[in-house]
C-alpha cells in the first residue's frame, strides 16, 4: 500500500522528468528553426501561417517525446503503486541510463533527417532505408568528399557531451517538493500525470492521432514541411518500405480501386468503352505506320543522365554556362518542357522507365523486391528485340548496383554492361577512368559511340550515366565553361554555396559531354541512322535550390529527341505538353517502329485526342496550367489529372500483378 512519506520522492523525480521534457523541447525546436533559417528564406507566408507552423511543430515534438517518457512515467507510477521502496535508491540511475540510450537514439535520427533534407528537400522517405542496398564504400566517400566528417565528428562529440551533461544535472535527487498528500490526491495526481502523457503522445482529439494526419498549414509546400518531426518521418518511412518488402502492399486499395478496377481502367483510358473481359487488352496499342521507320530500321539510343534537372538552365546565360555544348542541340531538336521525373530516386525512375509503368509510391525497387526473377512482358526492350533490334544497356558504374545487372537482364536486354566492359574495350583501368561511381561520362558516351559505329544491325540502347552526382567529381583535365553566379541565382541557392558551386561544376561537364556525343553522332554517319532521346532520373539540385513555383518546377527534367529528317512528323510536335517518364517510349515507339504491338501506361506524345498529364509518386502532378500536389487540383484539367493519377497507379498495380510469380 502507497505511504505518505514516500510521495515527495516521486514528485521531485516527476518534477525532474518535465524539467528534461521542456529542455529537448527546446533543443527540437532549435532543429526546425534551423530548417527554417537554412531553407525557408524564399517562403510564402503570413505571420498566422509561421505561428501555426510552429505550434504544430510543437504539438508534433510533445507527441514522440511522450512516446519517450510514457515508459518511465508509468514505472514511476507502478513502483508508488506497489510501494516497491526498495527500487527507489535505483531509480535515478536508471532513469539516466534509459534516457541516454533513447534520447540518443532520438537526436541520432534527428540528424540523418537533417542530413537527408539538405540533399533531397524532404524530410526522410522510405529511400533512405535503400542506403544498406546502395554501394556503400561510394557514399562513405561522397560524405567524406561532401562534408567536413572530422568537424561534424567533433560537433556531434561536442553536442551529445552537453546533452549527456544535462541530463546528470537534470536527474539527480533533489527535495524540492515536500507534499504529504493523502492516498486519493496521490492517486488523482498520477492519473492526471498518466492522462497528459497519453493526450500529449496522441497529439489530438479528434478523430485520427496528430502523426497519422498532419493538416496543411500553408499554401506554400516548405512551410507545410516544416512542422514533421524527423522520428515521425523515419518511422512512416519504415513502415512504407517494410511494407513494399514484405509483399503486402496494395496500391489499388490505396488508390481507392479495390473491388472496382474496371472504373480504374475506364478513367486511365479516358473512355467508358472498355474491353472489361481482358482489362490489360486495352493498354495493347499498336504504333502508326511508319513506313520510314520500316524501311530504315535506325538505331534507338535513350540516356538517361544522372539528377539533369532544368530548373537551373532558366539562368543559363554567356556568363553562367551550364548548358555547354548541349545548348545548340536543345534549341535545334525537339524538347519537351513540360516534363517531370516519376520519382525522386534513380532506380525507382530507371525501373518503371524500362517497364513502362508509373513509378509506384512508398515502393522499394523491383530489383530488390519479389519481382527480382519476373521478366516483364511489357518491358520497352522487348519490343524493340521484337522489332529485331539488338539490345543493350550500359551502366556507367557497377552492374551489382541495386542488383540492377541482374535484373535488367530478364528485362529484353541481350547485354548488360558496366563500368568493367566500358574500361576493357579501351584498355584502361577502371579506376584511372572512374569517380566515385562510375566512369566519366565522356568514356561511357565514347563507349556507346563505337558501339553504334561497328553495329551491324538496329540497336536500341539504353544508357544511365553517374556524373553529376556527389562527390562531384569531374576529370582533371576537364576546362570548365564559365559559370559565374549571378545575383538572382545566389538568392535562390540554399545552403553551403562552395558545394553549389562543386555541384554546378559537375552539372556543367555531364551536360557538355551529352552535348559532345550529340555532336559526334550529328557529324557522323549515323545522324542518318539514328535516334537520340535524352532524359534524367530526377532533379535532385531542387535541394539546394528555392523556386517560385514549388510544384510546377521542383520535378522538371528534360525529354529531348533528336530525330533524322525523314523520320520528322509533318505536323508540329507539342513540346508544352505535361508529360512524365512513361511517356517516353509510347512516344517513340511511334517514331521509330513500323505497326508494332506494346503495352504501356503511358501515352504516345504525338497522339492530340488525349489528356496528357505528368505524374510523380511524391504525389507532385503537372497538368497544362501547372503543378500541384495531389488532392490539391484547382482548375477542371487538374482535377482530370488528378483523377487520372490514382487511376493509373491502379492501372499500374494491376499490369503488375498479372505476372507476379
Amino acid at each position: 500500500m502507497p505511504t505518505n512519506n514516500h510521495f515527495p520522492f516521486f514528485l521531485n523525480l516527476l518534477f525532474s522528468f518535465l524539467k528534461l521534457f521542456l529542455v529537448l523541447l527546446v533543443f527540437m525546436l532549435v532543429s526546425r528553426l534551423y530548417l527554417f533559417l537554412s531553407y525557408g528564406a524564399s517562403s510564402s507566408f503570413t505571420t498566422l501561417e509561421l505561428f501555426n507552423t510552429f505550434l504544430l511543430g510543437l504539438r508534433l515534438d510533445a507527441s514522440i517525446l511522450a512516446y519517450v517518457f510514457a515508459p518511465a512515467v508509468l514505472l514511476v507510477f507502478l513502483v508508488w503503486l506497489l510501494n516497491l521502496k526498495f527500487l527507489q535508491k535505483y531509480l535515478y540511475n536508471f532513469f539516466r541510463a534509459y534516457f541516454v540510450l533513447f534520447l540518443t537514439l532520438l537526436f541520432l535520427i534527428t540528424f540523418a533527417d537533417l542530413t537527408y533534407f539538405s540533399y533531397f528537400a524532404e524530410h526522410s522517405t522510405l529511400m533512405i532505408f535503400g542506403v544498406a542496398d546502395d554501394d556503400t564504400e561510394a557514399l562513405v566517400k561522397t560524405a567524406f568528399a561532401n562534408y567536413n566528417i572530422p568537424l561534424v565528428g567533433v560537433g556531434i562529440f561536442l553536442f551529445f557531451s552537453l546533452f549527456y551533461f544535462i541530463i546528470f544535472k537534470i536527474l539527480k535527487e533533489q527535495k524540492k517538493f515536500a507534499a504529504l498528500w493523502n492516498l486519493p490526491k496521490q492517486a488523482l495526481f498520477f492519473i492526471t500525470v498518466i492522462a497528459v502523457v497519453v493526450l500529449l503522445g496522441r497529439g489530438s482529439v479528434g478523430l485520427f492521432p496528430l502523426a497519422k494526419d498532419i493538416p496543411d498549414v500553408s499554401r506554400d509546400p516548405f512551410i507545410n514541411k516544416l512542422p514533421q518531426t524527423a522520428c515521425y518521418a523515419m518511422l512512416n518511412s519504415y513502415e512504407q518500405y517494410a511494407k513494399s518488402k514484405s509483399g503486402n502492399y496494395d496500391l489499388i486499395k490505396m488508390a481507392g480501386y479495390q473491388g472496382k478496377i474496371d472504373k480504374a481502367f475506364e478513367i486511365h483510358m479516358q473512355n467508358e468503352n472498355i474491353n472489361r473481359e481482358d482489362l490489360l487488352s486495352n493498354i495493347r496499342y499498336k504504333s502508326s505506320h511508319n513506313e520510314a521507320a520500316k524501311e530504315k530500321n535506325p538505331n534507338v539510343v535513350v540516356v538517361m543522365v544522372e539528377s539533369f534537372g532544368t530548373p537551373i538552365l532558366d539562368y543559363q546565360s554567356e556568363n553562367f554556362n551550364i548548358l555547354g555544348r548541349l545548348q545548340k542541340h536543345f534549341k535545334e531538336d525537339t524538347l519537351f518542357t513540360n516534363f517531370i521525373s516519376s520519382s525522386n530516386g534513380t532506380i525507382v525512375s530507371l525501373e518503371p522507365l524500362l517497364l513502362n509503368i508509373t513509378a509506384r509510391p512508398d515502393s522499394t525497387s523491383f530489383a530488390q523486391s519479389e519481382y527480382l526473377n519476373t521478366s516483364f512482358k511489357q518491358a520497352s526492350a522487348k519490343v524493340y528485340q521484337d522489332a529485331g533490334y539488338e539490345t543493350t544497356f550500359v551502366y556507367g558504374g557497377d552492374l551489382s548496383w541495386r542488383g540492377v545487372g541482374s535484373f535488367l537482364s530478364r528485362q529484353g536486354f541481350e547485354h548488360v554492361e558496366g563500368r568493367a566492359a566500358i574500361a576493357t574495350s579501351i584498355g584502361r583501368d577502371a579506376q584511372s577512368i572512374s569517380h566515385d561511381w562510375g566512369v566519366f561520362d565522356e568514356h561511357l558516351y565514347n563507349y556507346v559511340f563505337e558501339k553504334l559505329n561497328h553495329a551491324t544491325k538496329p540497336q536500341f540502347i539504353f544508357v544511365l550515366t553517374t556524373n553529376n552526382h556527389p562527390p562531384y567529381t569531374i576529370p582533371s583535365d576537364y576546362k570548365s565553361n564559365s559559370l559565374e553566379i549571378s545575383q538572382n541565382l545566389k538568392e535562390h541557392i540554399t545552403g553551403d554555396m562552395e558545394l553549389a558551386k562543386l555541384r554546378f561544376k559537375d552539372y556543367a561537364y555531364a551536360l557538355d559531354m551529352a552535348g559532345a556525343f550529340l555532336d559526334r553522332v550529328k557529324n557522323s554517319e549515323l545522324s542518318k541512322k539514328s535516334v537520340v532521346a535524352f532524359t534524367a532520373d530526377n532533379n535532385t539540385i531542387e535541394g539546394i535550390m528555392k523556386y517560385d513555383d514549388y510544384y510546377t518546377q521542383t520535378k522538371k527534367i528534360p525529354f529531348y529527341i533528336y530525330l533524322p529528317p525523314y523520320l520528322k512528323p509533318k505536323e508540329a510536335i507539342d513540346t508544352t505538353l505535361s508529360s512524365s517518364h512513361k511517356d517516353i517510349f509510347p512516344t517513340l515507339y511511334n517514331l521509330t517502329l513500323d505497326e508494332k504491338e506494346y503495352t504501356a501506361i503511358g501515352t504516345n506524345l504525338l497522339d492530340k485526342n488525349r489528356v496528357h498529364c505528368g505524374f510523380n509518386d511524391a504525389g507532385v502532378i503537372i497538368a497544362k496550367e501547372g503543378g500541384f500536389k495531389e488532392g490539391k487540383a484547382f482548375t477542371d484539367e487538374q482535377k482530370k489529372c488528378q483523377e487520372q493519377y490514382k487511376a493509373t497507379l491502379a492501372v499500374t498495380e494491376y499490369l503488375i500483378k498479372s505476372q507476379k510469380k
